[in-house]
């Protein structure tokens, strides 16, 4: 997909059952997909959430009996938007196939068959953010042929454009090097009557060569002749290009009796080059990326990106000084060119971001892309930097792309690049990261292994540690209360969030082990702050692997005896939609944490789409309200009268609940008056390594 793993999928289901509703939500989210839903319970409903809310997908019960099928294809077709439909069948026959495809449904899937449910969901989002990205890209490129238009207009360099040998477009300088006063007198001329007779038939045979596809010569070289027939020198330049859709020759026309040649050349060569590393800038790399992402596109070449990043830059900022950054990216850039120049004529650098550099392999496959990255390691890791009066070790972390036909957007190149260079630096640094899309299960083997041996490493010998975040009582209680944070160490001090590494310690078993050391550390700092006589309480989230795990619960039970912790000071929060999709193992789990006095809160409390029927198999201690309804909560009328809901109903219950991420006073001073009970967010208090926040 072209979204991120992070991206929410606003999803309409269209479901006579609440339930059947609730099982497409969890099966996406079972499948890592963020879902924001809605359900319409009514054609009236339908109608009104069309036309306010931002819809990606719509799912629709072909057999629905409160909104008829007919009626959702026809509110969707009169929106005038574009929104697919994935027809949702009991059973489905060609009949019924037919019908629905004519009807303007993009797929058609069983409701017994989830996992084609959720690949025809995927396709179909997938389809409808392509199309999006791609009217976006259309307006992008009517805003840039505009700001181009205007460009030519303005610049002073004699520039026009040419079709089968006539002028279709030519800018002011142009018409006043040949004494033309508008770009009618020339529109439809030949390009051979603005050149001196005794070179027409030389020119002539040139733009026959460039019609037949030749590549065109650099620099040609003539007499001209203007309105008046008057001689001059003039040098030509030309460039493959579009005017409005249609192939044409952009033409640079430059007299040459006002024109010196050398000086011409090392100011382009100044314009080229960034000034501190010597190498060329990001402008002039973009264009030769382009250029070989283009190659690539129609032809079977194959080309090469690497960004290279210096290891831990900011430490050795910070070691050698900032008056000294100049100084580090121009021995770093110095390094990189050496082993550039081995390469030969096929590879050139560049200073592509603040302390990013950037290397473009010609005519290179996988092999020799991985045999260049190596040496650059290499070249970086061997020999001291002499830096000023201070020497040090620098390494560098590599992101690279193989450029096939499979990834041939400049965008994608970059991106995938960029992704490598963090996902290199996270794991250590020192180290190349290549995507190559004909062999990304090699290359993704080998990124989720490094990743895999670096949780075990930091579970085997104390990697992680916990960040805490006071949670504030709204209702006078004035109990030291924190939420605990996992945070994985880095090589450079830099502290990983889990959603980087979380999905992979869930595919590789690793998450029970992960529950255990959080819990068992909680546990134990909970036991430190009792006898120093600072009763806490600390919510510690645990994943839904320890729901299956009937071992954790007698841990716990062991590990509140060791460090005499009365098992009221510890809250367990679970993720609501992981109970929902695991609710008798949750029950269990609950059951038996609450024999110890423990206690469950419900994380993310009010995204399902009745999330208040989960209660009713399930009593928690806490709700910790979705963040979703507390973003923009002062300005959104429905968040308030949402959370206002979610507070009066757990009251009602027994329940307490908590706002987090509270990002404003306006968001607080709507909080008070909701009848929420705790809140956190970094307005309050940020997280950190210390508990020290005065709760009286």
């Amino acid at each position: 997909m072209s979204k991120s793993q992070d991206a929410a999928l606003r999803l309409m289901i269209v479901d006579d059952s609440v339930e059947a509703a609730e099982a497409i939500v969890s099966t996406l989210r079972n499948a890592g997909i963020a879902v924001r839903p809605l359900r319409p319970a009514s054609a009236d409903e339908l109608a009104t959430a069309i036309s306010t809310q931002p819809i990606d997908v719509v799912v629709a019960e072909q057999a629905s009996a409160s909104v008829p099928f007919a009626t959702v294809m026809q509110q969707v077709l009169a929106s005038g938007k574009d929104l697919p439909v994935v027809a949702l069948a009991e059973t489905i026959d060609e009949a019924g196939y037919v019908d629905a495809m004519t009807a303007g449904v993009r797929a058609v899937a069983l409701r017994e068959r989830p996992q084609l449910l959720l690949a025809a969901i995927r396709e179909v989002w997938a389809d409808v953010e392509a199309r999006r990205a791609l009217r976006r890209l259309e307006g992008r490129l009517r805003e840039t042929e505009r700001r181009c238009d205007a460009l030519i207009d303005s610049s002073r360099e004699p520039i026009a454009y040419i079709h089968e040998g006539m002028h279709i477009r030519a800018n002011q300088a142009y018409l006043e090097m040949f004494g033309y006063d508008d770009f009618e007198d020339v529109e439809g001329m030949s390009l051979l009557d603005m050149v001196a007779p005794q070179h027409i038939e030389g020119f002539r045979q040139l733009l026959k060569d460039l019609a037949r596809g030749d590549a065109p010569p650099p620099r040609h070289e003539l007499e001209a002749r203007d309105i008046n027939g008057n001689a001059f020198p003039a040098a030509m330049e030309f460039t493959q290009a579009q005017y409005e859709g249609e192939p044409c020759l952009q033409v640079i026309f430059r007299r040459q009796d006002t024109f010196d040649p050398e000086l011409a050349q090392e100011i382009e060569e100044l314009r080229q080059r960034d000034q501190v590393t010597g190498l060329f800038n990001r402008p002039t790399f973009l264009r030769a990326l382009e250029d070989a992402v283009d190659a690539v596109s129609q032809g079977s070449v194959q080309h090469a990106l690497l960004l290279v990043e210096p290891d831990h830059y900011q430490h050795l900022l910070a070691d050698i000084g900032l008056d000294s950054a100049d100084a580090i990216l121009a021995a770093v850039g110095a390094r990189l060119q050496a082993v550039v120049e081995a390469e030969g004529e096929d590879a050139i650098a560049a200073r592509f971001g603040e302390h990013t550099l950037a290397v473009l392999l010609r005519n290179s496959d996988h092999t020799r892309t991985q045999a260049t990255a190596a040496r650059v390691l290499a070249a970086f890791s061997a020999e001291l930097f002499e830096i000023g009066e201070r020497s040090s070790v620098i390494t560098a972390s590599i992101g690279g792309v193989q450029v096939g036909e499979k990834i041939a957007s400049v965008s994608q190149v970059l991106a995938k690049a960029t992704e490598g260079v963090a996902s290199a630096s996270g794991t250590g640094g020192n180290r190349l990261e290549l995507f190559d899309a004909s062999a990304v299960d090699r290359a993704e083997e080998e990124h989720i292994q490094a990743w895999v041996t670096r949780l075990r490493d930091a579970l085997d010998s104390e990697g992680f540690v916990l960040h805490y975040q006071p949670v504030i009582s709204l209702q006078g209680d004035t109990g030291a209360v924190y939420e605990a944070f996992l945070r994985l160490k880095s090589d450079d001090g830099e502290l990983i969030k889990p959603l980087t590494f979380l999905q992979i310690a869930e595919e590789h078993g690793l998450l029970w082990e992960i529950d255990r050391y959080v819990v068992g550390h909680t546990i134990a700092v909970i036991g430190e702050r009792i006898r120093a006589g600072r009763p806490t309480t600390l919510l510690v989230k645990v994943s839904q692997a320890s729901l299956h795990d009937d071992s954790l619960p007698r841990y716990i039970g062991e590990q509140l005896l060791a460090h005499g912790v009365p098992g009221e000071y510890l809250v367990l929060e679970l993720p609501e939609a992981k109970v929902f999709t695991h609710l008798k193992a949750a029950q269990a789990f609950a059951a038996a944490i609450g024999r110890l006095d423990c206690r469950i809160a419900l994380e993310h409390f009010g995204a399902g789409l009745d999330s208040f029927q989960l209660l009713a198999h399930l009593k928690p201690n806490m709700l910790k309200i979705d963040p979703g309804f507390t973003e923009d909560l002062a300005k959104s009328a429905d968040n308030q009268q949402r959370v206002r809901e979610i507070a009066g109903k757990a009251r009602e219950l027994g329940i307490q609940t908590m706002a987090e991420f509270v990002s404003d006073a306006a968001t607080m001073s709507v909080l008070f008056g909701t009848g929420v009970d705790y809140v956190s967010g970094h307005f309050l208090a940020p997280s950190g390594p210390d508990m020290g926040y005065d709760f009286e």
